[in-house]
């Protein structure tokens, strides 16, 4: 089924079509006026001198011509100032086409709903329960307070590293049909990487979440952030340190990221319909100002049940063969048993290379 959405004003920015070039404005208000006077010569017939009338090109003067010019520049100068984007260059204001006429996000229209899409996920991944909760709460929530676009609380989910954290934000996006971007958090200057650089840095460009809102079209996309907790932080020439934590803490908040400034192309845009995913391996490190806006969830180690579980579904879901999703199954319990629990992530890549061995079986 298709997701029902909503269409929000996301900017307050303005699109005007066919802005008059200076030149065609002041040869538009000097004919106008050289209209106007020739009437008034028509109506007035003292305005005659010596017996002859004006010339028509005697109508407008050299003072009339720099009072016109000056006119239309102050004119063009208003009209562009109120698009909100007069600081662009013609490039980076193009690329804001996206934003005209607002941008939708997706909508939870009954609680019902909001339960097929909980239950869907936690028959993909019961030991993500927790998650699960937090999120079906707040779709229901969404839904009986008939917001324009659904909402949940921010999360930090804290477990072992391959348990299926940042895949199981991957699984719901796909189940509320919204994008995704994702933002390592130990691989990049993850602050810049999120929000982006404002000019003046020699690595000026936007940020990951607007460059998904104007590629996708969609204000409501998901943000995974991977292992917070390792997050550092970046300093520029003149010694201020920017980190991700003071990133965030305007995201997070409703009434902040509604009136957002986008370090990069410095519109205000509505980032309110922004739901969050965080991923860490510890508490250890996250910061306090952080954990006090989201909840934080920590998720025990996968057991070897809810391993074959996994397989048995993705086996489905991929059209394996019964005999290989056994063979994967017996590989799983093996290693187990030799006390070697594997990761999700593990699970997932043998998953792969069983799925690429069958189909060129079928190939050949």
């Amino acid at each position: 089924m298709t997701r029902a959405t909503s269409t929000i004003p996301f900017s307050t920015i303005k699109f005007i079509d066919n802005i008059p070039r200076l030149s065609d404005l002041t040869e538009r208000l000097t004919q106008k006026l050289r209209e106007i006077r020739m009437e008034l010569n028509q109506r007035e017939p003292d305005r005659m001198t010596a017996g002859r009338a004006q010339s028509r090109y005697d109508l407008i003067t050299d003072v009339d011509t720099i009072r016109i010019k000056r006119r239309a520049m102050r004119y063009l100068e208003r009209l562009h100032n109120s698009t909100g984007t007069q600081h662009l260059p013609q490039r980076d204001e193009a690329l804001l086409t996206p934003l005209r006429g607002g941008l939708p996000v997706a909508r939870i229209v009954t609680e019902h709903e909001a339960d097929e899409i909980a239950a869907a996920l936690h028959a993909e991944m019961p030991w993500m329960a927790p998650a699960t909760e937090v999120v079906w709460h707040g779709l229901r929530a969404s839904a009986r307070k008939q917001l324009p676009g659904l909402r949940f609380d921010p999360l930090v989910l804290v477990g072992s590293p391959g348990i299926g954290k940042s895949f199981w934000a991957r699984r719901l996006a796909h189940h509320l049909e919204v994008p995704t971007t994702s933002i390592d958090a130990t691989g990049e200057p993850a602050a810049f990487s999120l929000v982006g650089a404002q000019r003046g840095w020699g690595s000026a460009s936007p940020g990951k979440l607007i460059q998904t809102v104007l590629r996708e079209r969609h204000a409501g996309p998901i943000v995974i952030i991977d292992e917070l907790e390792k997050s550092g932080n970046v300093q520029s020439t003149q010694g201020s340190r920017h980190t991700l934590t003071d990133a965030l803490l305007p995201l997070l908040e409703r009434m902040t990221a509604e009136t957002w400034e986008c370090p990069y192309y410095q519109i205000r845009v509505d980032m309110s319909w922004a739901n969050w995913v965080m991923t860490a391996n510890s508490r250890w490190g996250l910061p306090a100002p952080l954990i006090s806006r989201c909840i934080v969830l920590d998720l025990p180690d996968l057991t070897g049940s809810q391993l074959r579980t996994f397989i048995e579904a993705q086996g489905a879901k991929r059209s394996l063969p019964r005999v290989a999703i056994d063979a994967t199954s017996d590989a799983i319990q093996r290693a187990i048993a030799a006390g070697r629990t594997p990761s999700l992530r593990t699970v997932s890549r043998m998953l792969d290379h069983v799925e690429l061995q069958t189909h060129r079986q079928l190939l050949q």
